[in-house]
């Protein structure tokens, strides 16, 4: 009878060890973007999603960042394998995409448009968007920039979303920060960026657990 109880016992225990695991699952993030988050040119573990993620592991976060960055991806290329890139049982999405487009002239009006359906997408799964914005470069001129660099910042005011303002920051102004292509961050660079983008996920992640 004694081992009975001491069979019991174990059986319980572990049930409820097993239900404590489930519950201090960590928090499932993936990075949709382009080059920018599929890390050009960069080794094993310094692209954009890996960094953050170590960096936010390193202060206590329990989270992990999934890199889903396709080089020379548009914003109609997101949109096409957004449901295939963010797999169910995602928490947040940190959307970087935009920066191929104003590369190739397309008309901000439909990078605007690609973005909101993706966005109102994530959300329809109760996915959170954290949206991370891109300026258009200076040799597209000055009505093209008008048109679309006012994109993240209406989109995150228009679905309430937390908005890093440009994604680059903190790089592109360096040269030592880039490769020599001036248009994609080196690890350094990438350490910067991420060094950028922190204040932003600890708020993130700060207001989930309250």
């Amino acid at each position: 009878m004694v081992k009975v109880w001491i069979r019991i016992f174990l059986g319980m225990a572990l049930a409820l060890g097993l239900g404590g695991a489930a519950l201090s699952e960590p928090i499932a993030g993936v990075g949709l973007g382009d080059s920018l988050m599929a890390g050009y040119q960069l080794g094993p573990g310094e692209a954009f999603p890996e960094k953050l993620e170590a960096a936010l592991r390193a202060e206590g976060f329990d989270v992990t960042i999934a890199n889903a960055g396709v080089s020379g991806d548009t914003t109609a290329g997101g949109l096409a394998r957004l449901d295939w890139s963010v797999p169910e049982g995602t928490d947040f999405v940190i959307l970087e995409l935009g920066a191929n487009d104003a590369l190739r002239g397309i008309t901000p009006e439909l990078t605007r448009e690609n973005l909101d359906r993706m966005i109102e997408r994530l959300k329809a799964r109760d996915i959170d968007v954290i949206l991370a914005g891109m300026l258009a470069p200076p040799n597209m001129g000055g009505d093209y920039a008008e048109r679309f660099n006012p994109i993240y910042a209406d989109l995150a005011a228009d679905h309430d979303l937390p908005l890093h303002g440009f994604f680059l920051d903190g790089a592109i102004a360096d040269p030592a920060l880039m490769l020599d292509d001036g248009m994609h961050p080196n690890a350094a660079g990438v350490d910067r960026m991420v060094e950028g983008f922190l204040p932003l996920m600890r708020d993130y992640l700060a207001a989930r657990e309250n």
